[in-house]
């Protein structure tokens, strides 16, 4: 748990955390594309 503790107060852990919400916050952006192209039917 320590580990955890440095690494958030690095500025690398930050940068961790915005890298894995940036890739789930895309994932769900062209999850929603792909939904909405499959329901339109072309």
């Amino acid at each position: 748990m320590a580990v955890f503790g440095e690494l958030f107060n690095d500025l690398t852990g930050w940068l961790t955390i915005g890298i894995i919400l940036f890739m789930l916050v895309m994932m769900g952006y062209l999850f929603s594309m792909f939904i909405n192209k499959s329901s339109h039917g072309d």
